[in-house]
């Protein structure tokens, strides 16, 4: 029952990064004009990072590198 918990409200912060990119690209236009080849890396080294980390079986850098991907990712749109 702990664990179901756990992952609901892992799953509930992960969900959040996408009003939270929402949010971010509205305030930072000028921002993401300049950096957006930097905001792609990030996203490729945060996938990369999920990847390693589903190997190493570290699920607090799965879900912290999830977290970087889906709030960078949005704030990309």
């Amino acid at each position: 029952m702990h664990q179901l918990i756990q992952f609901l409200l892992i799953i509930f912060v992960l969900i959040l990064g996408i009003p939270l990119g929402n949010l971010l690209a509205k305030y930072t236009k000028e921002e993401l004009k300049q950096g957006k080849k930097w905001f792609i890396l990030i996203i490729l080294f945060c996938f990369v990072g999920v990847i390693l980390s589903l190997i190493l079986k570290n699920d607090y850098l799965l879900f912290s590198l999830l977290f970087i991907a889906i709030v960078t990712s949005r704030s990309l749109k």
